[in-house]
């Protein structure tokens, strides 16, 4: 091999002499030329001078990972290995030779060095040990030495903390980088960290923090050395040995000078020495480095650019070629030769791997470069992967592809995982920039370049979030110092401790800035907590002090005092008197603690007091006695409502007097429910929900707090949620009856409404709706206080226990024009059918008749008749008027309601299996398997709903005994009618539950038996 150095130039002297300016400004003096770069870091930082000489467009880059190729660009920037082994350029420049003696990467160096040529030009450029071994190489070479700008001077060996300003501190792992970093961090405010595995968008977003003065400090490997432009006055060694991809060793002599070359900028001088563990240099050491005298390159490492394909094995074998010169030794085997090796192993590359055409692609795949630093089998692994797919298909699988990018497209995670997904996205990169290997090149190729950049961002907003906080180390520092901090705290409560925002004061609670972490937080923390120490004295004094109007009550059960949390509730036994809970830091002790504890529980019960006055004054109340205290207590309990079914004994057993004295606590004794109209309003039924779902686990519960807003804006019924929690209805002031919830004050109006209907008599002036004296129709006014359509209107009616009877049109107008007097006859009397409001006197009290009848029925059975055989709702009074006047309408049936029966709820059940709505959809129970309908729900207490039903009775579902007392029998007995129990005496006999004598229900159990006797 015979090879000639005419037409090279070689331009070779230490750092700091200009040779990568000079090349550039030969490169732009020709028409066309190419530069090969040692990193793709320095590959970037020259590709970005050249566009700024001579535009965008004139200039390409190309490296393993990255291709910026406009169309007849003249000038090309690439790394060494992305080079090609031929060109026509005119200029031709290498740089960094002297890494032709890498064991890694020196036959690349090597290659290029000996066979690469510019048409016009050739520089190579590097340290001056490779003059001999180039003169020697290549017969006829030029070299010029050009002196170092500045000087180098020892400054030996410094502690980290007392390293100078503007100093770069080198280390050759990851980890001893990151150690260095976060050193500094807490004793100098911080540092920028370069590494060769950045990419070059997180590379250069590092160095501006350095070079832009927000951090005085720099910690990086050797990728410094390689002609970064950086202002170091000061490099430190932290460590002097390093791994080379084969062993460890000590750096020589002109490794160190090659790093510590980067102090000083042009006529500035710069000094190196140790830190941390490094000995100090000897004498001689540092003489060589400080006059650049060092040992030349004897041999340059090679690798026979022949390669055989025409099998594995004679591929093998060329590779194991000896070097045909002397000055050459045969290259250590690289990575893709470590993995050819594995490959070749393995059955399946065999059988594929049979033509030459097959072992140059398979060749061209072992060139993929190992970013991620994996194991070389596994890394022959995802070779293999891709090889069997260019050979089967033509390209890539792109599903496969797309599925490894898509692993890698993530920006969450530590620096760590941010490194090793910028290392896997490179893989893809570089296969993306293969040519031929993607069928859709361009589209994968802007793919990977935006999820590496964005991994860039990500990862350079981690270095800097965890290596940059001078916030921290004046804190430190004052903390050191024992110095008292001076703490400020805004009128929104951020605290700033020496200047230095640390955190935001919520109440008593202090809360540390994002990105405040690690062991760093904990003498953050101790250094703020130290300054609010009388902060928190003083709010506590301010809070002992504050009026009601400072203070707030949320939905949410948290306690706020101008806005911030204070306290939250929890259950206690009471369920009007809940816990308080203080939100504190534990810096809130002694009798501050205790001040703004008593003051919270104090508004606490006040405005409970305040909101639900009537129940709080019944809670209270001393007038009231025997049953009726009794009474009150299970109204308190229930928050304010019980139906009327549950307790229809003791109501019954109340005397006048009883009755009278409660009402004058507010209490409304209606035809379903016992309750305090008070509390049906927005602002009594929000914290009575509160109260309720403090106490069962309530406030995740689904439908907590949405049907304030609907009672707030007048609804009369809405229509049913069945995500709700159903217990929600009735504490909003609702009775949930299947598809639709109505106020529990608009279903008394719908009683009264009801009630003359079914006590009218044949032969007084008839009030609109009333039929018979037994059955009744819907009429407008039902439906208007209801805001319910004829449907709503009859799921209402079936889920209060009224069943209908169908009859034509024809027969119920004739029926009525049957009846004398009607209403038009009645002249001046008074529509029984416009009653307002019921009163006190004339409530279910005095109403024990029709009007709980069917809420009797619905004790019993609750069975509902199916949408197939329940009989439409029809407009009913004007079908029936229509009828009477003999108008043409269309014929359409007339619903008559009646108060159920148990006949008819047997009937059903018999017909339906059981079928369950009505009054039991109406409080949301649901009760699995099937279920003696007539006794078991008049035995139970399931009536309940939520936690304000009533106890459980053994009485029919109108609250009465079921011997004679039934209001559509047993009032009919007082009046002179026939006595009727016997039907009920035939039931079997009940089988009584025992009764807990601890519960409430056996106490007023026991003062009723006192009373009979």
């Amino acid at each position: 091999m015979i090879l000639s150095g005419r037409g090279v130039t070689a331009v070779l002297g230490p750092t700091n002499t200009g040779k990568t300016h000079y090349a550039i400004e030969r490169m732009v003096a020709h028409e066309t030329g190419i530069i090969g770069l040692p990193l793709r870091l320095l590959a970037r930082e020259v590709y970005t001078r050249l566009v700024e000489k001579v535009g965008q467009h004139n200039v390409a880059l190309v490296t393993g990972e990255e291709k910026i190729t406009p169309h007849m660009a003249r000038f090309s920037v690439c790394t060494v290995e992305a080079m090609p082994r031929e060109t026509r350029a005119s200029f031709v420049a290498i740089d960094e030779v002297q890494l032709a003696g890498d064991l890694e990467r020196g036959h690349i160096f090597t290659d290029r060095v000996l066979h690469l040529r510019g048409r016009d030009e050739t520089l190579l450029l590097g340290a001056a040990t490779m003059k001999p071994i180039l003169e020697q190489l290549l017969p006829g070479i030029h070299v010029v030495e050009r002196p170092r700008l500045s000087q180098l001077f020892y400054s030996g060996s410094k502690k980290i903390t007392r390293l100078p300003q503007r100093t770069a501190i080198v280390a050759f792992s990851a980890d001893e980088v990151y150690a260095i970093a976060e050193l500094i961090r807490r004793q100098r405010g911080g540092a920028a960290v370069v590494l060769g595995a950045l990419s070059p968008r997180t590379r250069n977003a590092q160095v501006a923090l350095y070079q832009e003065g927000d951090v005085e400090y720099l910690v990086a490997t050797d990728a410094i050395g390689m002609g970064l432009n950086l202002d170091v006055d000061h490099v430190a060694f932290a460590q002097d040995r390093k791994f080379d991809g084969y062993q460890f060793r000590n750096l020589n002599p002109a490794e160190l000078a090659q790093i510590a070359g980067r102090a000083g900028r042009h006529m500035r001088d710069g000094t190196f020495g140790v830190t941390g563990r490094v000995d100090p240099f000897d004498d001689e050491l540092v003489q060589r480095i400080e006059t650049h005298h060092f040992d030349p390159v004897r041999v340059l490492q090679w690798r026979t650019p022949r390669f055989d394909y025409a099998s594995l094995q004679s591929l093998r074998q060329s590779l194991d070629a000896p070097p045909p010169i002397g000055g050459l030794t045969r290259a250590l085997p690289a990575v893709d030769q470590q993995a050819l090796e594995h490959l070749s192993r393995y059955p399946d590359i065999r059988e594929l791997a049979t033509t030459p055409e097959r072992v140059e692609k398979l060749w061209e795949a072992c060139a993929l470069p190992d970013y991620r630093r994996i194991a070389p089998a596994q890394h022959a692994d995802l070779i293999s992967t891709l090889y069997a797919d260019l050979v089967k298909r033509g390209t890539v699988n792109e599903d496969f592809m797309a599925d490894q990018v898509r692993r890698a497209d993530r920006t969450d995670g530590e620096i760590d995982t941010l490194s090793a997904r910028i290392a896997q996205i490179r893989t893809w990169t570089y296969v993306s920039n293969r040519p031929g290997w993607l069928a859709d090149p361009t589209h994968w190729q802007e793919k990977t370049r935006e999820i590496e950049d964005r991994l860039s961002d990500a990862l350079h907003e981690r270095l800097t979030k965890r290596f940059v906080d001078r916030r921290t180390s004046v804190l430190m520092k004052r903390l050191r110092e024992n110095a008292m901090l001076e703490a400020e705290i805004s009128v929104n409560g951020d605290v700033f401790v020496e200047g230095h925002h640390v955190g935001q004061l919520a109440g008593f609670r202090f809360t540390l800035v994002a990105g405040t972490e690690g062991p760093d937080a904990k003498a953050v923390q101790a250094a703020a907590q130290k300054a609010l120490a009388l902060e928190f004295e003083a709010r506590a004094a301010r809070l002992h002090a504050a009026g009601n109007a400072d203070l707030a009550l949320g939905s949410d059960g948290t306690v706020r005092w101008l806005g911030d949390p204070v306290a939250r509730l929890a259950a206690s036994d009471h369920v009007m008197r809940p816990r308080v809970i203080l939100l504190s830091d534990e810096q809130l002790t002694g009798n501050a603690r205790d001040h703004v504890a008593a003051r919270v529980e104090r508004f606490v019960n006040h405005h409970i007091a305040t909101v639900l006055k009537p129940l709080d004054d019944l809670s209270r109340a001393e007038d009231l006695q025997g049953l009726a205290k009794g009474l009150a207590f299970q109204l308190v309990e229930n928050l304010g409502v019980l139906f009327r079914r549950d307790v229809a004994d003791d109501v019954k057993a109340l005397d006048q007097d009883a009755r009278a004295s409660m009402r004058k606590h507010g209490i409304r004794f209606g035809a379903y429910h016992i309750f305090m109209p008070a509390l049906l309003k927005p602002a009594p039924a929000e914290l009575i929900t509160l109260l309720w779902a403090l106490k069962n686990d309530g406030l995740d519960k689904p439908g907590y707090g949405d049907l304030i807003p609907v009672l707030a804006a007048g609804r009369t019924s809405v229509v049913t949620d069945p995500a709700f929690e159903r217990a929600f209805y009735k504490l909003a002031g609702f009775r949930f009856l299947g598809k639709r919830a109505v106020r529990i004050d608009i279903l008394e109006r719908l009683a009264d409404l009801i009630r003359p209907l079914l006590q009218w008599k044949p032969g007084t002036p008839r009030p609109d709706g009333a039929y018979d004296g037994r059955r009744f129709t819907a009429t407008t006014a039902m439906l208007s206080i209801l805001g319910a359509t004829p449907d709503d209107m009859e799921e209402i009616l079936k889920g209060l226990g009224y069943r209908a009877d169908s009859v034509k049109a024809e027969e119920a107008a004739a029926f009525l024009a049957a009846q004398a007097p009607t209403a038009a006859e009645a002249g001046s009397e008074t529509p029984a059918e416009t009653p307002t409001e019921t009163s006190d006197e004339h409530d279910a009290d005095a109403a024990e008749g029709e009007a709980e009848a069917p809420a009797a029925a619905a004790e019993q059975v609750p069975v509902a008749e199916p949408a197939e055989a329940a009989v439409p709702v029809a407009e009913a009074p004007a079908a029936a008027e229509a009828a009477a006047d003999g108008e043409p309408a269309e014929a359409k049936p007339v619903l008559l309601w009646r108060p159920g029966s148990r006949h008819d709820n047997q009937r059903q059940g018999h017909r339906h299996g059981g079928e369950r709505q009505g009054d039991r959809q109406g409080q949301g129970e649901r009760r699995g398997g099937e279920r003696n309908r007539g006794q078991q729900a008049g035995e139970r207490g399931e009536r309940r709903e939520g936690g304000r039903g009533g106890r459980p009775d053994q009485k029919g579902r109108d609250g009465k005994p079921q011997g004679g007392n039934r209001p559509d029998r047993g009032e009919r007995n007082e009046r002179g009618g026939k006595p009727q129990q016997a039907k009920f005496e035939a039931r079997p006999p009940r089988k009584e539950k025992p009764i807990d004598p601890d519960s409430p229900f056996a106490k007023l159990a026991a003062l009723k038996e006192q009373m009979k006797k």
